[in-house]
């Protein structure tokens, strides 16, 4: 069946066959219109099975989010989505041919994909939340991304950050404006991948995708119900990935449910010769970890309670509560509680907190691998030329006086990059032996003590951001999965820190958590839509 569809036919297949190729539709008309598949909290198995059974084809999957995304983004004010990719539909289709033709597909075949605008991407610009790189167009594509495509997975948006990824607290670019929290549209989704976060939890994609230098996964994925993981330094490549801090930046998954996260971990994680910190991580990745995925997975762990970031004197008792009964049903899980798990240098570290303020440096390397085509050589240049948003203008001035040239390595004072930071390598020590002194599996703590701050008092509002204050500094991985709710609509999240390399024992562990609780449901707002 070729040429322009009939009246008659366009009337029959409704929005959900346009745009494709000759083969693909023949296959659409075939099936008619598709109208039982569930959009909202549609999982990678719901759009894989979906499509397996004819039920749907892999453009009615794209379409369907590409028509959420029109219909809620910037009506709601959500504001989540800077662009979707003009690309999506004909890599649908594409992919449609293939599954008819019998031919072999990728794990994460047909997923749509929501990126954070830091990942690199060959065919779409990436600004890094920074006006001066909004139409700049890397000449290749992240490894993330690269092993998304690989893996048959499509990439339908690009989602709005943090600029340059300087916000825990909120995300405001100079690019695209602000996002919202889409579980209460006056309140932030965190930082700096806020976008991503909120587009995922509202259902614009199945797989969302975030980079975290202190916080910026699982704070985001805690404010708005998602599971996210932060890895082991070295488990995971950040190359193509617009720096912060790259002894610190881990990029990776966000995602509604902790099953389709291990999945794409599966996908993203590995050696990757262009990020000389994934050397140390070479052949640690395990080899599947969806097989961590046990309901029984608590039972006979020993889980430490950190309470030193628990009760603290700025926590809202409100997600203190929410995470005494996340104890609770941890123990009633088979989890053995270790109530309190401290050690004395612990405060000492954090107080020390071992930042390297080394964006100046990390940013000329970013700018030089674009090429001749980078609108920018130094990301200090934005100061003269305006090209920024305010609140970020102290934070740029401070870095105007750093070296761009110089490794921080060789600065005054050095910054070594983790493998021979001192102080990081002996909190990474200290943790551990703690860990193993009290014989505990892993460590649990909020994500945030408080509830996400409002949009107009961001910066006031901005307390409890536990998530900087371990993982990044001695690189070990934490995952934050949902442990409910406070005010009756704002989310919390749980984080669960490991041993270096424990990924598999914490998705498991997550896992567990999430099936016996199902905290998780879909933001209000954002319904199904109607197909007439």
């Amino acid at each position: 069946m070729g040429g322009e569809m009939t009246k008659k036919q366009r009337k029959l297949l409704g929005p959900t066959c346009v745009a494709i190729s000759a083969a693909a539709l023949g296959a659409c008309v075939a099936k008619g219109p598709a109208t039982e598949f569930q959009f909202v909290e549609a999982t990678v198995e719901d759009v894989q099975n979906a499509v397996r059974a004819g039920d749907m084809s892999c453009v009615d999957i794209v379409q369907g989010y590409l028509r959420r995304i029109e219909a809620y983004d910037k009506s709601t004010g959500l504001n989540a989505i800077i662009f979707t990719n003009p690309d999506a539909i004909r890599k649908a289709a594409q992919l449609d041919e293939r599954i008819a033709a019998g031919d072999d597909v990728g794990p994460l075949f047909c997923v749509p994909v929501l990126l954070k605008d830091n990942f690199d991407t060959s065919d779409m610009p990436t600004s890094g939340g920074s006006i001066a790189l909004k139409n700049s167009t890397p000449p290749d594509d992240a490894f993330m991304v690269r092993k998304l495509r690989e893996a048959d997975a499509i990439i339908i948006a690009k989602t709005n950050m943090a600029e340059w990824a300087f916000s825990p607290r909120q995300t405001i670019s100079s690019s695209y404006g602000t996002t919202a929290n889409a579980y209460d549209l006056d309140r932030v989704p965190a930082g700096s991948s806020g976008g991503t976060a909120s587009a995922t939890a509202a259902s614009f994609g199945v797989l969302g995708m975030g980079s975290d230098t202190g916080n910026s996964i699982r704070g985001p994925s805690s404010h708005l119900a998602l599971f996210g993981i932060r890895s082991t330094i070295g488990l995971t490549s950040r190359d193509g990935v617009i720096p912060l801090m790259f002894d610190r930046d881990i990029a990776g998954p966000m995602t509604r449910t902790v099953t389709d996260g291990a999945k794409a971990f599966n996908v993203l994680a590995g050696y990757d010769p262009a990020d000389f910190y994934t050397g140390a991580g070479r052949n640690r990745r395990e080899e599947d970890y969806t097989r961590f995925l046990d309901r029984d997975a608590l039972r006979g762990k020993r889980i430490g309670v950190l309470r030193a970031l628990v009760n603290t004197d700025d926590a809202d008792p409100a997600v203190t509560k929410v995470f005494e009964q996340a104890l609770v049903d941890l123990e009633k899980s088979g989890a053995e509680i270790v109530d309190n798990f401290a050690f004395s240098s612990f405060n000492t570290h954090v107080d020390a907190g071992y930042w390297c303020s080394r964006f100046r440096y990390d940013m000329a390397q970013y700018l030089a691998s674009l090429g001749d085509n980078a609108p920018i050589t130094d990301v200090v240049q934005v100061l003269e030329t305006g090209q920024y948003s305010p609140y970020i203008k102290e934070r740029l001035e401070y870095y105007a006086d750093l070296p761009s040239d110089t490794h921080p390595k060789d600065g005054d004072p050095p910054c070594p990059d983790y493998a021979e930071h001192e102080g990081r390598q002996a909190f990474l020590t200290d943790t551990i032996r703690a860990m193993d002194d009290a014989g505990v599996d892993a460590i649990v703590y909020p994500s945030w003590t408080n509830a996400p701050a409002h949009l107009d008092n961001a910066i006031e509002e901005y307390l409890g951001d536990n998530s900087q204050l371990v993982a990044p500094a001695t690189g070990m991985p934490a995952v934050t999965v949902p442990m409910g709710y406070t005010y009756d609509h704002l989310p919390a999240g749980l984080q669960i820190l490991g041993r270096p390399y424990s990924e598999g024992m914490l998705i498991g562990l997550a896992y567990a958590y999430e099936q016996a609780t199902l905290h998780r449901h879909p933001p209000d707002g954002f319904p199904e839509l109607v197909t007439e």
